[in-house]
């Protein structure tokens, strides 16, 4: 039996709902692209009344663009697994799967994430920039909090960089499953994610470090959250939106004493950093 394959198009704030949606209608295998997500299901699953009100719901608010083909069921991990490449950052990071050979020796860090259903593989330009961002950033030693955790990508190189307490939580289950699976894949099983939003799991005390790869509206929503949760000099360092979209993230940022600290691009994705000053 072949498994039918969709190629998923999307406005980005779209891709984590889309994702879920389809989960609970019986899609069971994601893969992250540039412009949204690649999703499997075997055909004798797919309820075509759940896929077609689906898509009737997020067709334009979601801006959607599907194609669907058809792909061997006794091929699926193997392609898969062809099209899943390792990233190579700055010759710094070897971001890899557990299907590929191991390079620790070349790298300074190595991080191995199988994805599952989850975000944040480093393939998508704004989990590389934030990537970037912490080979920058002084960690040693740093309290920090992984908003939206996803596949735990951004924890594990804040960990491996020396950073001293992680609370990390994400509001899908299927996320924080994957995530706790890749901690103890890097060998970090006493870092555990939780469920839910910063409002719900409340972290104690201030941090050095506020990350969050999400979406613009839940970031605009959270921001003053975030400013909260900052001590007098820590850094938030935010992505999940377009370079065009950093003139309003600064602005709600500056109304919580948040200072713009710098700036990374890619493929018209943008991530900000910025520092707590008051």
């Amino acid at each position: 039996m072949e498994y039918l394959a969709f190629t998923i198009s999307c406005a980005p704030e779209y891709t984590d709902i889309l994702i879920a949606e389809m989960a609970g209608i019986g899609f069971d295998s994601f893969l992250e692209t540039e412009t949204g997500f690649e999703a499997c299901i075997l055909p004798d699953t797919l309820d075509a009344a759940l896929w077609e009100a689906l898509l009737l719901r997020y067709r334009v608010a979601a801006g959607l663009i599907v194609q669907e083909s058809t792909l061997p069921k006794t091929n699926w991990n193997e392609a898969w697994e062809k099209n899943y490449d390792p990233i190579e950052l700055q010759d710094k990071v070897y971001v890899r799967a557990t299907f590929h050979p191991g390079r620790a020796a070349d790298f300074d860090h190595e991080i191995i994430i199988t994805p599952k259903m989850s975000f944040g593989t480093g393939h998508h330009a704004t989990t590389y920039l934030m990537l970037e961002w912490l080979l920058e950033l002084e960690l040693a030693g740093k309290n920090v909090v992984d908003a939206g955790s996803g596949t735990g990508i951004l924890a594990i190189m804040a960990k491996k960089r020396g950073a001293a307490e992680i609370v990390a939580f994400d509001i899908d289950e299927w996320s924080v499953e994957n995530g706790n699976e890749n901690f103890d894949l890097n060998g970090f099983s006493e870092l555990r994610m939780q469920t839910g939003t910063i409002q719900s799991v409340k972290p104690t005390g201030t941090y050095d470090l506020i990350l969050a790869n999400i979406n613009k509206n839940v970031l605009l929503e959270e921001m003053r959250t975030y400013a909260g949760k900052l001590s007098v000099g820590g850094s938030l360092l935010l992505s999940g939106f377009y370079e065009e979209d950093g003139d309003e993230i600064r602005a709600e940022a500056g109304k919580h004493g948040l200072h713009p600290a710098g700036q990374k691009t890619r493929s018209q994705w943008a991530a900000l950093l910025f520092t707590k000053i008051r």
